[in-house]
């Protein structure tokens, strides 16, 4: 699906497609948007991730969408509320899970917030205000400082692996 799911001044977002995959990937395979995720991830993760993205929607419908700027056909990102499991415990596995990715050359314009508000109004008004989580490398100041912005709060600290830290937050 190509066409715009949801509208913003200047974004448009989308539920991904297959030809979509390969965009995304290219926006991972810059040092500046991946080094907060850990190592960089080879095809094959960034295709399962891909996948289990997608598929949130068909499960839960709700997922990540993919981001471009308005009447551009370039992804630049892609940001939303879906659903995984990622063995980090009882009070986070198997809750909508925020997030958002912005390419490095379009970080810093305020298109995160941009489409997060969104996002997070669309979700509120087709599943109902329910508690959504969201995990941030402890180290990544401009992604918790827009978590508290739109109103998540931490909780506690966990690990994703060995060396891969991350803050875990909830917005109620």
């Amino acid at each position: 699906m190509t066409q715009p799911f949801l509208h913003t001044d200047r974004l448009e977002l989308w539920q991904p497609g297959a030809t979509d995959m390969e965009a995304m990937f290219a926006v991972m395979q810059d040092p500046r948007t991946w080094r907060y995720f850990g190592a960089p991830i080879g095809r094959a993760d960034h295709t399962t991730r891909f996948m289990r993205n997608a598929g949130s929607w068909s499960l839960y419908g709700y997922g990540s969408l993919m981001v471009r700027e308005r009447g551009r056909p370039d992804v630049i990102g892609n940001c939303g509320v879906f659903h995984t499991w990622r063995g980090l415990g009882e009070d986070f596995d198997d809750r909508p899970e925020a997030g958002w990715i912005v390419a490095a050359d379009h970080t810093g314009k305020g298109y995160a917030r941009e489409a997060m508000d969104a996002v997070l109004a669309w979700f509120d008004r087709e599943h109902g205000p329910r508690e959504i989580v969201c995990i941030i490398h402890p180290d990544n100041a401009p992604s918790i400082a827009l978590a508290n912005r739109l109103g998540f709060v931490p909780t506690r600290l966990g690990e994703l692996g060995p060396d891969n830290p991350v803050q875990l937050f909830s917005r109620v």
